[in-house]
């Protein structure tokens, strides 16, 4: 298996349009669509599952660290 930047294995698969995979029984992904170098995922998760965008999850991660340091350490006595 391709390694991951994290050191971690991964696991790659094919799928066609219309294929699905199933992750810990609960989460399934359907390939919607494939059109050139892109790819339309579809994802039916439990609600209490949060699934963003590898890219937005940074963006998001990022704001919230600053959010924190700004607040800076004296705000966690209050």
């Amino acid at each position: 298996m391709p390694g991951r930047k994290d050191g971690g294995d991964m696991l790659v698969l094919t799928r066609k349009t219309g294929q699905s995979i199933v992750i810990d029984g609960g989460i399934e992904i359907t390939v919607l669509e494939v059109r050139g170098e892109q790819v339309r995922l579809g994802i039916a998760a439990p609600r209490e599952i949060r699934v963003n965008r590898k890219e937005l999850l940074a963006q998001i991660e990022a704001a919230a660290a600053a959010a924190a340091s700004a607040e800076g350490p004296d705000s966690l006595l209050e």
